[in-house]
């Protein structure tokens, strides 16, 4: 049997940007339109033809769900042509789907590629997660620290006041005590309602977004994400798994997981060198919406790899009937 080709992320690069500029584009139609099934659908449909006209043997490895409860790009899922290296492939063909149908900021079609075996098969449950931006020494915040260890830690190592330090949380009821402890610092919170993709991403580009830490607990396998984007952008992340129940547990041990009480880094999620696509879908800090003019639709897509650390920014502008 003929050996498969290595990972070329220069030579595929580009292409994955064509992946999340066409999910993205598909959605224009469905920003502020109030369904959010229907974006998701628009998504995962132009993002699945895309893939598959790629020259990869690719597996989904962290998708919409278990192939039962998500028949559109699930775990496991083989795309691509089957004609080029072999992949695995993180994705999330619309990170915000709440906040395209209400056409609030910072939703993103994104997408993560790195060799076979370079990414943590998470499961489906919630990981605590702890991030800040490059050039920083390693360890200088820990999911150890309370969240105003933290805060304290970090500003000291910026060289400024707690009342300098910005920390991205993500809004929800199970955050009450977080955000508490973290504005008794003096420290200031930025609320998002949906996307710790982009929340992550924001640490890693704190003079763009005024972002410095992101802290609180989401999905598992946008923690993966998060950390191929902080891969090809620098900075730290830190996650552990958090289990509600034996079922979640069970899930963890289908996926190869052992050890429950692991810390994960960036480089434990993300093991290999990675490409990066992320497009705007609605106007953000990171990125720009989509743009609609007459006969055209605009997108700009970040396109990152880690081997490298280039970060490109791109502007897509295409004709539409």
């Amino acid at each position: 049997m003929p050996q498969a080709p290595d990972f070329n992320d220069r030579m595929l690069s580009l292409g994955l940007s064509r992946v999340s500029e066409a999910a993205a584009i598909a959605c224009a139609d469905l920003i502020g339109r109030g369904d959010e099934k229907a974006a998701d659908q628009a998504a995962v449909d132009a993002m699945r033809t895309q893939l598959n006209k790629l020259d990869i043997q690719g597996v989904v490895v962290i998708g919409e769900g278990e192939r039962d409860e998500a028949p559109m790009l699930y775990i496991g899922e083989e795309v691509g042509n089957g004609k080029g290296p072999a992949v695995d492939i993180a994705l999330d063909p619309l990170e915000g789907t709440t906040l395209t149908a209400k056409d609030m900021p910072n939703a993103l079609a994104v997408i993560a590629m790195g060799p076979r075996g370079s990414m943590l098969h998470a499961p489906d449950v919630y990981m605590e997660k702890l991030a800040i931006g490059p050039g920083f020494r390693r360890g200088v915040v820990t999911l150890d620290m309370t969240p105003s260890e933290r805060v304290s830690a970090l500003a000291s190592a910026k060289g400024c006041s707690t009342k300098d330090i910005t920390v991205c949380v993500l809004e929800r009821p199970r955050h009450e005590d977080l955000i508490a402890e973290i504005r008794s610092t003096g420290a200031a919170i930025r609320l998002i309602t949906d996307g710790d993709v982009a929340g992550v991403m924001h640490c890693a580009e704190p003079v763009r977004t005024g972002i410095d830490m992101y802290m609180g607990s989401g999905g598992a396998p946008e923690g993966v994400l998060a950390a191929a984007a902080l891969k090809c952008m620098g900075g730290q992340i830190f996650g552990k798994l958090l289990f509600r129940n034996d079922d979640e547990r069970g899930r963890a041990k289908k996926a190869g997981i052992t050890n429950f009480d692991r810390v994960y880094t960036r480089d434990d999620l993300v093991t290999g060198d990675v490409i990066f696509a992320a497009t705007g879908v609605t106007d953000g800090s990171l990125l720009p919406g989509i743009k609609r003019e007459p006969g055209f639709v605009t997108a700009e897509t970040i396109l990152m790899r880690s081997k490298t650390g280039s970060v490109r920014r791109m502007q897509y502008r295409n004709p539409v009937a």
